[in-house]
């Protein structure tokens, strides 16, 4: 149940009353919103219908939220309406309502907060891509975090979703990384080896170089370079995807999708000549001459004629080179077919998940989008800030086993996944975000991932002690729900409640904004409340969610503790977080 788009109804019913009686003509009643008011003082609901709609029906605000108030305070679950300011209307919910919408959380279990507000559309969110030539590091971590949440988060909103990761394997990197486990090949058959700069100097290919030393014996010694190389590419792309496969793993990250790039290349041009010659039919393609880049000119700067991609004319600020002076295709063409590719499998939502330095590909790619789709596919690309490690306020030291980069393998065996998952969505993907291990791991309110989860020990723990003091009470979900909430009528529990309620729209919001952050932060004012709640009682043992003395009441309470429980569960399932039974 969402009491939001519910009472959006009766609002937006209200106004169709207050229409018809004026002869108006039709207006946009879309802009229509009801939310939580900004304080919690004013009531349960708040709607700006008359603000929005009081200057296109020539009408003073004040005037047309008094109608609107008036229709509204003929509603038998409206307690009372009040008109704030210049035309804002709060609604107080009656005590039956809010007991029915409580109810109807505690029968729908695991499912509330679920929306159909994405009917199914095909959402493709692509994430973390790394390059394969290493171990996840720390950089990487944000962007899987972000963008497996955000995934989670629009499954939760009604979206058909995809969770893809582009594997970057035709690149003159792939080839760096070949070479460089060819040293540790060599160094697995007894040679001593320096490492020249430019290429991979980390531990983690000394096993890649041992196990072809196991296969292959000398004989990749005595052969050319284009011989050996290809073999030694495929074997250590290989060996990294496993073991990139296995970092994301320990983070709870899984992909439906590992997409290979070089699938893309083949013969007379493949995908990407294909997909090239489609937009050149479209007319979004010509052969031309760029510009010379602002400020002082690249060395490998040309004034050529090349193919180029008309990229302004769908909102990019250049024309993009197709293909380089050697006749081989960029970089870019490669995105280009990569994203044909996905419209052709039936996504109309492309979602990218990249670093902070890709700011310059958020243009480029919703103009390749615009091209290929013709304005049916949207796409987001999504920005991830730097991750600063501390501990105790001091930087933290670079991984041996990386070479020159801190692992995402050893950020989550020192802290745990959940410390890691939950403090990354714990600010805005584009804010810088600061993460300190001695903080993550504090017992305390401070400390958001373990207060929440907290809150969820604290919830079962109510609840079993429950079932140890009153044997006799039926703690089942069915029985709570049937137990009387009216009953719920202190402030605290009025506030729990309310809090309750917005879950359902703030899964929403948060997935049309793609801003799984909105779920971290929701789960956290949940979590304190329902602990403040909990010190109330220590305080005034009237108030205690146990109360032998008064078992319908005592029923009615571990109802709304059950249903905290049900909501911190699910909030912390959609960001990837556990939501554990008892703390230590």
């Amino acid at each position: 149940m969402n009491i939001f788009r519910d009472f959006t109804a009766r609002v937006t019913s209200a106004v169709e009353v207050i229409l018809a009686a004026r002869d108006s003509a039709p207006v946009d009643l879309s802009r229509i919103v009801v939310e939580p008011p900004r304080d919690a003082a004013h009531g349960d609901l708040a709607t700006n219908a008359a603000m929005v709609l009081a200057k296109p029906l020539g009408l003073k605000p004040r005037d047309l939220a008094e109608a609107i108030a008036g229709r509204l305070r003929d509603d038998e679950d409206v307690a009372s309406v009040d008109v704030a300011g210049p035309g804002f209307i709060n609604l107080t919910l009656a005590a039956p309502y809010r007991a029915h919408a409580l109810k109807a959380l505690i029968q729908a279990g695991g499912t509330y907060g679920r929306s159909r507000l994405g009917a199914g559309l095909k959402v493709n969110v692509e994430y973390v891509s790394a390059n394969p030539t290493g171990p996840m590091h720390v950089g990487h971590c944000r962007g899987a975090v972000v963008g497996d949440a955000l995934a989670n988060l629009l499954d939760w909103g009604g979206y058909n979703v995809t969770k893809e990761y582009y594997i970057n394997d035709a690149g003159g990197q792939v080839d760096v990384l070949a070479r460089s486990a060819f040293l540790r090949y060599r160094e697995a058959l007894g040679e001593t080896i320096s490492i020249p700069e430019g290429l991979y100097p980390g531990d983690y290919l000394k096993p890649v170089g041992a196990a072809l030393a196991d296969v292959h014996g000398r004989r990749l010694l005595e052969m050319a370079d284009a011989e050996w190389l290809p073999i030694v590419r495929d074997a250590a792309i290989s060996a990294m995807m496993l073991m990139i496969r296995d970092d994301l793993a320990l983070l709870n990250v899984h992909h439906d999708v590992f997409f290979s790039e070089r699938t893309l290349s083949g013969e007379n041009g493949g995908k990407i000549g294909a997909t090239i010659a489609d937009m050149e039919q479209k007319g979004f393609v010509y052969r031309g001459t760029l510009p010379p880049p602002k400020g002082q000119l690249p060395d490998d700067w040309e004034d050529r004629e090349q193919l180029l991609f008309r990229a302004t004319d769908v909102g990019d600020d250049i024309d993009r080179p197709l293909m380089k002076s050697d006749g081989s295709y960029t970089y870019f063409a490669g995105d280009v077919a990569y994203f044909k590719d996905k419209f052709d499998r039936g996504f109309r939502q492309m979602i990218y998940v990249l670093g902070a330095d890709h700011g310059g590909y958020v243009k480029r790619l919703q103009a390749v989008g615009r091209a290929i789709s013709g304005g049916t596919a949207s796409v987001d690309v999504l920005l991830c800030q730097l991750v600063k490690l501390f501990r105790a306020g001091e930087p933290v030291r670079m991984s041996k086993r990386s070479g020159d980069f801190v692992t995402l393998r050893d950020v989550v065996e020192e802290v745990g996944r959940d410390a890691v998952r939950f403090m990354m969505l714990y600010r805005k993907s584009d804010a810088p975000l600061d993460f300190d291990f001695q903080k993550v791991t504090e017992q305390s309110k401070d400390n958001p991932v373990f207060y929440v989860q907290y809150g969820h020990a604290r919830a079962a723990s109510i609840l079993r002690n429950a079932a140890q003091e009153l044997p006799t009470l039926d703690l089942s979900a069915s029985a709570l729900a049937g137990a009387d909430l009216s009953l719920l009528d202190d402030a605290g529990e009025i506030g729990l409640q309310r809090r309750l309620a917005e879950f359902p729209r703030i899964i929403e919001s948060a997935a049309e904004a793609h801003e799984p952050h909105r779920i971290a932060f929701y789960l956290y004012d949940l979590a304190a409340e329902f602990h403040q709640q909990w010190n109330r009682g220590k305080d005034l043992p009237q108030l205690r969610f146990i109360n032998l003395e008064q078992p319908q009441l005592t029923a009615a309470r571990l109802a709304l503790v059950h249903a905290t429980k049900l909501v911190l569960s699910s909030g912390l399932l959609v960001l990837g977080v556990d939501a554990p039974e008892e703390m230590r």
